[in-house]
């Protein structure tokens, strides 16, 4: 993975300008693509709406024809006298009742004629109470619930006009039979306009289907729907009864625009919505085309997508062997000046390949050359300041430290505890002894743990014992070198600063080996400090060190000077609950 990952970056400029390349052959593809399909589309749609809406408007006429049947099938009704006469009149006579039963059904047989070229029953209801029908298979419904009906409510609250209803309700839908239009409209005397009674036509919703039957096919259905966005008609017999209020909306709209189509989303599916408002009817004719199936026969997307994706990979194979003649010399630049820091920079690059890239080749071997020189002349001096750094902080005892450990001395001595003197001298012989006589930088751990006893026994003298210190240090660790003074500046800070609030509290030194890496901790359960989230280290470099100069900052700095960024300290902290050092160094064995 990291060999491909180093290849990535070696190869960045031919990648860069392949990616650029492929971005923008496939955008502009893509665009052009989706133009053209889209202009297709378009295309299609205004030429199939006009071939459509032709069509509807034949189907329109076909409509009013019908309704001029109907209109001279009822204005027969409404001249006739011996009907008004039959209708109006009271019958207590059973025998003057059979015979105008018998002229009702002779006038209204003539009435019918005119409706013989479709399916149609004609029905008459008197105010009397006489009714008639031509035919009550079109629509099975007794003559005390035709009263009631709410056709005939509303008939007679419009008594001038004829009006078609949908009707599948009570009779005609318990005995199974079809839905049925029906044209009703009131009997009125010219003179007082007095109504006598009511008529109706009633027509199968068969009858209509036939209108448009021949013009429909999958993905193209046609719709009768009133103004109240009941579907009264249509090819698809389960939109039959349904209210389509969105569908009634787009067919207004399109009315009141005088739009030819709109492609809308309608029952889930993205369709072309055409509409013509059939004014005798008070209903709309509505063509809905699905999308999708007119325009997939139409438009081979399919096909247009793999053809256009052969195009491209062919253009981008192309283009990928054309950009990697001209950058495979600089790639191979890249690729050497990237592996020139793991052969410490001692690896000249071989130059060859276009002008560009020899300048570039012979630049980067003169810079090696500056680069080695620059090198040997900063190691050197780092070294010296390393060294110089060392002996200054070395030489930096405060003296109150050395002051109070003295005046100490001299309390043990005048109470003479002699021997505690005498113990208390020796480890602050020891602690100076570590601290000034040696000059190599770095100490065993078993060296610095004995410095690091001796400093907390002085400290415990002269303080009392109420900050217990324990140590925990793995034995196979004991021979690693550390850097002098790297543990004691913690110990130093947990000390004095740690138990500010507390009135006791322990310390804990542990060093132990993990894997490569040698870890030192100090931890104490005292006071806690804030520690920022962005800084691996609180400040904490304005305290004062009471033995030397090393503060927490100068070994945390120190560390990655000597070992490198990867190695140093890291501090968690939380308030009341005490404080972790964590020094992360490579093991050295010298």
């Amino acid at each position: 993975m990291r060999f491909f990952s180093g290849r990535f970056k070696q190869s960045g400029l031919l990648v860069k300008m392949f990616l650029v390349t492929v971005v923008s052959i496939i955008a502009v593809t893509v665009i052009i693509t989706w133009t053209t399909i889209r202009m297709s589309e378009r295309f299609f749609i205004e030429t199939f709406s006009i071939t459509n809406f032709k069509v509807l408007t034949q189907i329109k006429e076909s409509f009013e024809s019908y309704h001029q049947s109907v209109v001279i099938a009822s204005n027969n009704v409404a001249q006739s006298g011996t009907i008004k006469r039959i209708l109006s009149e009271e019958y207590t006579d059973p025998v003057k009742l059979l015979r105008a039963y018998y002229n009702l059904s002779q006038q209204m047989k003539r009435v019918s004629s005119s409706l013989e070229a479709y399916e149609a029953g004609v029905y008459v209801m008197g105010i009397n109470g006489i009714g008639y029908s031509t035919d009550r298979t079109y629509w099975p419904i007794n003559d005390e619930e035709l009263r009631n009906h709410p056709i005939t409510r509303d008939t007679r609250l419009k008594p001038t006009r004829l009006f078609y209803q949908y009707d599948y309700s009570g009779q005609a839908k318990a005995v199974g039979a079809e839905p049925t239009i029906v044209a009703s409209k009131a009997l009125m005397e010219r003179m007082t306009g007095k109504s006598y009674g009511t008529m109706y036509f009633a027509i199968p919703e068969s009858e209509w289907k036939s209108f448009y039957a021949n013009y429909t096919s999958p993905g193209n259905d046609i719709l009768v729907m009133d103004r109240s966005g009941v579907i009264v008609s249509s090819n698809r017999t389960d939109l039959i009864g349904d209210k389509a209020t969105e569908l009634l909306g787009y067919a207004a709209e399109m009315e009141r625009t005088s739009a030819d189509y709109r492609t809308a989303k309608v029952m889930g599916k993205e369709l072309i919505v055409l509409s013509e408002y059939l004014a005798p009817f008070d209903m709309y004719l509505v063509n809905l085309i699905d999308k999708q199936t007119a325009i997939g026969h139409f438009i081979d997307r399919k096909a247009i997508v793999l053809i256009v994706a052969a195009v491209v990979m062919a253009a981008l194979l192309i283009v990928f062997l054309i950009s990697r003649r001209l950058t495979r010399s600089l790639s191979m630049l890249v690729r050497q000046i990237g592996s020139a820091s793991k052969f410490d920079f001692s690896h000249y690059v071989k130059v060859g390949g276009s002008y560009e890239t020899r300048q570039i080749g012979h630049a980067f071997n003169a810079m090696l050359d500056e680069l080695h020189d620059y090198v040997e002349k900063l190691v050197q001096s780092q070294k010296q300041i390393r060294n110089a750094e060392l002996e200054a902080l070395q030489q930096q005892i405060n003296p109150h430290f050395l002051y109070n450990t003295l005046a100490s001395i001299k309390f043990l001595v005048q109470q003479g505890s002699k021997e505690e003197a005498a113990a208390t001298i020796n480890a602050l012989i020891s602690l100076l002894q570590n601290a000034i006589g040696h000059v190599s930088e770095t100490i065993t751990i078993g060296q610095e743990l004995v410095n690091l006893r001796n400093y907390v026994f002085i400290n415990q003298k002269r303080y009392g014992d109420r900050i217990k210190v324990s140590y925990f240090a793995a034995p196979d660790c004991l021979q690693y070198h550390i850097p002098r003074l790297i543990l004691q500046p913690f110990i130093e800070n947990s000390f004095f600063h740690a138990f500010n609030r507390k009135p006791e509290g322990s310390i804990h030194v542990m060093v132990w080996r993990e894997g490569e890496l040698l870890i030192c901790e100090v931890v104490d359960n005292g006071d806690g400090m804030e520690v920022t989230v962005d800084s691996a280290l609180p400040n904490v470099k304005n305290k004062r060190q009471l033995f030397t100069g090393i503060g927490v900052r100068n070994v945390n700095e120190r560390i990655k000077l000597i070992y490198g960024e990867a190695y140093g300290v890291s501090i968690s902290s939380e308030r009341g609950e005490g404080t972790k050092v964590r020094i992360v160094l490579p093991l050295v064995a010298e």
